[in-house]
């Protein structure tokens, strides 16, 4: 017997007079028209349009968490019985091109679903406009990696805690949930789409070869996660993460690459104003620096976290990194070795604060 027929979900607290008006009834009615699929509890489809600015009402955020988890297991059982005999490899590349960010933030444009959001979050409007109009520029093809503009993260966050919302309403019918709405997620990525467009880690080897310079990526995990990060003659670039070392390769080149694209011009320019992204780049109470600016921002105080303490007594070394959740997902940042845990922290909140500007954050 499936242990959960029997459970009680409960999705909302019960509202009070200042809490705010649900979704119109049009609003909900057309979420329906395009998921193909009439909820039989409004208030999870309630809750998946309600990002967690939207005050005095339940988020979207607990859905979310559920629907990254479902879509990814419903996309890998229907890339294990469509492709029978392609490697585990290319079946986590397939896998991640279908569930990533850039590919649910642009499944959201098409369909609108960004329209019916309940959010207090003006900031929203504005990246998700301009990420509305690059996208309506390209190609009809499925664009397997980065594009020319980030993908707002709500945006994906959007389609997967929909998709939820019916995997729930359904009663966690995952066969079920895949009938309905791999229709949203039209065009799947295919192992032909993969192979026609560039992979970042080829592109981002031939570019810096073109130049002269040399690339080296390097790996290490945490308690769940496999990190990729990239050199460019021995200076740190950018890093990705992963649950899979061949996926946190390919994010970390990608955000390379985006990177690389603004610091110089690919064509015709040198590399070396990449230096400044080294191991000798500091700013001045820059933890200090950060708190304020994430308090301006709204965002929650930046987390450190000594990851390594290396060496003998009179010669360790601390590595740190620092963490800060944005509007658009959390950032992650480690800093150079230092002989002080305070300076270690420095060191990762400087190289935060540059990655900054550099992403136009601040």
């Amino acid at each position: 017997m499936n242990p959960y027929l029997n459970m009680k979900i409960f999705t909302q607290t019960p509202r009070d007079l200042h809490a705010p008006p649900p979704p119109s009834l049009e609003m909900k009615q057309a979420v329906e028209m395009i998921v193909g699929y009439a909820f039989k509890n409004q208030r999870l489809l309630e809750e998946a349009l309600t990002h967690p600015s939207h005050s005095d009402a339940v988020s979207y955020q607990r859905l979310e968490f559920v629907g990254d988890a479902v879509l990814s297991l419903a996309v890998s059982n229907y890339l294990f019985l469509a492709y029978p005999r392609i490697d585990q490899g290319n079946l986590s590349m397939l896998r991640s091109a279908n569930v990533s960010t850039e590919k649910l933030a642009r499944v959201a444009v098409r369909h609108g679903l960004f329209r019916f959001l309940r959010h207090n979050a003006p900031v929203l409007d504005d990246k998700v406009r301009e990420f509305t109009e690059v996208v309506s520029g390209e190609e009809e093809m499925p664009l397997v990696y980065r594009g020319s503009v980030k993908a707002p993260k709500v945006l994906a966050d959007i389609v997967e805690s929909v998709a939820a919302a019916i995997y729930v309403d359904l009663n966690f019918d995952l066969e079920k949930l895949w009938m309905i709405f791999r229709h949203v997620l039209e065009p799947i990525v295919t192992l032909e789409d993969l192979q026609q467009q560039p992979q970042p880690v080829t592109k981002l080897f031939e570019v810096c070869q073109k130049h002269g310079k040399h690339v080296d990526i390097k790996y290490w995990r945490d308690e769940t996660k496999s990190i990729a990060s990239v050199y460019v003659d021995g200076k740190f670039v950018a890093s990705g993460s992963s649950e899979q070392k061949e996926v946190a390769k390919v994010n970390a080149a990608e955000i390379a690459l985006h990177k690389l694209s603004k610091l110089m011009r690919i064509d015709d320019a040198s590399i070396e104003v990449i230096a400044g992204i080294d191991g000798s780049f500091h700013i001045e109470g820059a933890k200090h620096k950060l708190h304020e600016l994430c308090g301006k921002k709204k965002w929650p105080k930046p987390i450190y976290n000594i990851k390594q303490d290396k060496g003998s007594s009179h010669e360790k070394k601390f590595v740190s990194t620092v963490q800060i959740a944005t509007i658009d997902g959390v950032l992650c940042m480690t800093g150079d070795g230092m002989s002080r845990v305070k300076d270690a922290e420095n060191s990762a909140a400087s190289l935060m604060i540059r990655a900054l500007q550099e992403s136009d954050y601040v």
